[in-house]
């Protein structure tokens, strides 16, 4: 269970962070958050896909890594094996965190019940004189940069479902061993819809700066193969 706390060098100043990745320090998931800022950095390594709420109709854009809950294709013995780590999984364990009363701003929050967490090993958080470590400081960076992202992605994804661009995925993967995984719940882009778009329609998404996120997700789509051959090669290794 999470264990947040507000991350304070008078706290925190003895705690350290484990950098290292593998399912031993919470990597193994299926899929993970990512804003549409991210996107062109994304779609070099990941398949972008896009869910639904059906509970308030909201969406949310994910880098997926698998195909099913638990599994994590990227990873290995010689640790994550691409070249960009979605910012939701590289700033963990630390999180934004809602201001107190009176306070102005959000906080860095700390989730001390991570397999990150340690006293030996990794990297500090604070110096000797309670200053943020190198380390801090970039986790810090990243964490603006992906609290940024969310409060812009509520007008990217407001665009697609105004031009109705998002189409359900249902894709059945025949695997070597006679095996089919399914994924399910998911939505795409609608490339015909995105051609068939006029002039008016592509001059408001060109406005709101959602055309290159949109490419970058249609481009994410050559990676499919790629996450089919990592997931028989693991059946290989059985």
């Amino acid at each position: 269970m999470p264990d947040h706390a507000l991350l304070t060098a008078a706290t925190h100043g003895e705690t350290r962070v484990h950098h290292d990745r593998g399912a031993a320090f919470g990597d193994a998931v299926m899929s993970c958050l990512i804003v549409p800022d991210e996107f062109r950095r994304v779609q070099g390594d990941y398949l972008i896909l896009f869910r639904r709420h059906i509970e308030d109709g909201s969406t949310v854009a994910l880098a997926l890594f698998g195909f099913e809950n638990g599994e994590n294709l990227y990873l290995s013995d010689g640790g994550w094996d691409a070249g960009y780590i979605p910012l939701a999984m590289d700033i963990q364990p630390l999180l934004i965190g809602a201001p107190r009363p009176g306070d102005e701003g959000a906080q860095v929050h700390i989730d001390m019940a991570s397999p990150r967490i340690g006293s030996t090993g990794g990297s500090r958080l604070f110096d000797e004189n309670g200053r943020p470590s190198a380390f801090l400081e970039d986790r810090i960076e990243k964490l603006g940069a992906l609290d940024a992202g969310y409060r812009t992605s509520a007008a990217f994804f407001a665009a697609l479902d105004r031009h109705e661009l998002l189409e359900p995925l249902t894709l059945e993967v025949p695997l070597d061993d006679g095996s089919i995984n399914n994924l399910v719940g998911f939505h795409v882009i609608d490339e015909e819809r995105l051609r068939a778009l006029d002039a008016t329609a592509l001059d408001d998404l060109h406005r709101g700066g959602h055309l290159m996120p949109i490419f970058m997700a249609l481009a994410s789509q050559s990676h499919l193969p790629g996450l089919i051959a990592r997931k028989n090669q693991t059946l290989g290794d059985d």
